[in-house]
């Protein structure tokens, strides 16, 4: 995408259709348009990280609207500013277990939305059709997070093996 890339061959308009599907789902699921749109360049491109001016040519859309879509990626965690040494462009960097690190503050969340909704339960009162709707809930976010660990622990040690072996990825057993 970028000169300085050393990107194979694309059918660029297939990557813009790829880029605008995918935020299209992001969007669906709560992500604001433009970050997403941000957010999934910088995944399409081999590099993860692109300028400004380079995400804003991609995207067809003004720097402002870059702007503002790094400045909420990067409060979620999910992209950095860095800058090359001697140089005065920034380059945003999509970070290479940003849905691991997207889930692990989506835990920390979790935790909050328990505590809230303990209080709802004992507010509403255990008994009622509310107050049993939300003990389900603070049951089924205590036992996401019981397993969350082990899960994620999991995704590390296979995380590895694909690394080591990147054809381990292919496999359809793996699941």
């Amino acid at each position: 995408m970028t000169s300085e890339d050393p990107t194979p061959q694309r059918d660029q308009q297939a990557v813009q259709r790829f880029i605008e599907r995918f935020a299209s789902v992001l969007v669906e699921a709560g992500v604001p348009r433009m970050p997403a749109r941000v957010f999934v360049a910088l995944l399409a491109t081999d590099s993860g990280r692109l300028t400004a001016a380079e995400l804003a040519d991609v995207l067809q859309v003004s720097p402002a609207a870059i702007s503002g879509a790094v400045r909420y990626l990067s409060q979620v965690n999910l992209v950095s500013r860095q800058r090359e040494p001697g140089s005065r462009r920034d380059h945003y960097h999509v970070y290479d277990d940003a849905w691991y690190e997207a889930v692990v503050r989506r835990e920390r969340m979790m935790d909050r939305w328990n505590a809230v909704m303990r209080e709802g339960v004992d507010t509403l009162g255990r008994d009622t059709p509310a107050g049993t709707r939300l003990a389900e809930s603070v049951a089924f976010f205590e036992f996401v997070q019981e397993e969350l660990p082990d899960m994620l622990e999991r995704w590390r040690k296979r995380k590895a093996e694909l690394r080591d072996d990147p054809s381990a990825g292919d496999s359809p057993t793996r699941g």
